[in-house]
This record gives structure tokens, C-alpha cells and sequence, in this order.
């Protein structure tokens, strides 16, 4: 499947699964530009919670929606880190975003039709060239319907909060491993029953349960999927 063309790759699935780091691998692998979806619908949620849109009752939707168009999210490179920072309005955000209290509230945010609306238009936009891997929950199947490779992966509950909890005390974050737990599984709930984009397989994307898989073996497996051995 390698050759001269610039592949779009599509990876959607579970959240806290692995996805954000294996695309990037991924990426690096094959001199491809990391696309972070998800992280976009984390900036547009810290949007919200620095505008005070979120409260007790819910989001303010209405006031979110008249705000959009103040919105610009992008990815900028960072040569000490030597990866993709999602900035928001012209300051970094990479750290900001991926709090608990972000956690708690990206899947409420990301059902917002015109917030979706506005994200797959950005995210489309930056595909059209191709040479990109995108992970998120719908990007085999509304973003990039078409795309040359997709991948749909998941893991246990159990072993993603795990994962989700090292992560953060990597980071000093202070949080239980059972709120995590909880909270990975209300964002499954409310991904695969949301009204708009629901998460789902797409028909021909391959599945990759990674729940006892190092980064190593994930990376063999995929090359292995693009570059059939003999």
C-alpha cells in the first residue's frame, strides 16, 4: 500500500485507548503530519470553561454557538518537545487541555452540532493534501469517509483507566483511579449515544484491541497491514 501517494490515515475508537499516541508514531514513522481531533474539541471546551459557559445546569449553547467564529485552534510545532502543541487563540494550550475537569466535560461539548459543524470543516480542510494521520471518535466515518486507511481501536475500561491515571501522575495531576475509571466510562456512553456523530466502526476500518499490545507490537501489527510481508 506504500508507494509515491500521500496517504490519509483515519483513526477513531475508545477514549484514553492509545489512539493519540499511535498516530503520532504512526506519523513519525512515515514523515506524515499528527492531526489531534480530539484535542481540538478539548480547546473548544477549555473555550468554555474560561468563558464560564459551563455551569451546574449544563453549557450555554446558545451563548457557545454565537461565539464560534472568536475560535481558532491550530497546531503549531514545538522543536524542544519535537511534536504538534494545540494552541488556542494564539496560546499554547497542550497541558490546559488535558485536565480532568476538560475530561469531564469534552463529550458534552463535542455533541454540540455547530461545534462539530465547525471542527470537521477545519479538519477537512486540513486533509485535503493528504501525508496526515487523524485520530479521534468519527474520522473514518464523517471526516474522512474516503480515507486510504482506517483504524478503529479500543482497549478494556479497566486497562484504559489505568493507563489514563499514569499518565497524570507522570504530570502531578492528584486524581482517584476510579473517577478516571467513571469517567472513561460515562465518555463511552455519551460518545456512542450522542445524536450527532456518534462513535462507530466504521464498515471498513480494521480493529485494533490494544489491551495487551506494547507500542512495539502495535507498530509491528500496523506496518505488517500497509506493507504485507511475503
Amino acid at each position: 500500500m506504500l508507494n509515491n501517494k500521500k496517504l490519509v490515515i483515519a483513526i477513531d475508537g475508545f477514549s484514553s485507548c492509545g489512539k493519540s499516541t499511535f498516530a503520532k508514531a504512526i506519523a513519525s514513522k512515515l514523515g506524515y503530519i499528527y492531526i489531534d481531533s480530539g484535542a481540538m474539541y478539548r480547546a473548544i471546551t477549555l473555550y468554555c470553561i474560561q468563558k464560564n459557559l459551563i455551569s451546574e445546569q449544563g453549557i450555554d449553547a446558545d451563548k457557545l454557538k454565537l461565539l464560534l467564529h472568536e475560535i481558532n485552534i491550530g497546531f503549531i510545532y514545538n522543536p524542544h518537545s519535537q511534536t504538534y502543541e494545540t494552541w488556542l487563540n494564539g496560546t499554547s494550550v497542550e497541558e490546559a487541555i488535558r485536565g480532568i475537569e476538560v475530561s469531564n466535560q469534552v463529550s458534552a461539548v463535542s455533541q454540540i452540532k455547530e461545534v462539530r459543524q465547525k471542527l470537521v470543516a477545519l479538519q477537512q480542510e486540513m486533509g485535503k493534501t493528504g501525508g496526515i494521520v487523524m485520530d479521534g471518535r468519527d474520522i473514518g466515518t464523517v471526516v474522512f469517509p474516503q480515507a486510504d486507511i482506517k483504524l478503529f481501536m479500543t482497549a478494556s475500561s479497566d486497562v484504559r483507566a489505568k493507563r489514563r491515571y499514569d499518565e497524570l501522575l507522570e504530570k502531578q495531576v492528584s486524581v482517584s483511579l476510579n473517577e478516571i475509571k467513571e469517567n472513561i466510562e460515562k465518555r463511552d456512553h455519551l460518545d456512542q449515544t450522542r445524536e450527532e456523530s456518534p462513535l462507530r466502526k466504521a464498515e471498513d476500518a480494521v480493529l485494533l484491541d490494544n489491551s495487551f499490545m506494547t507500542p512495539t507490537e502495535q507498530m509491528d501489527w500496523f506496518m505488517d497491514l500497509i506493507h504485507p510481508k511475503n
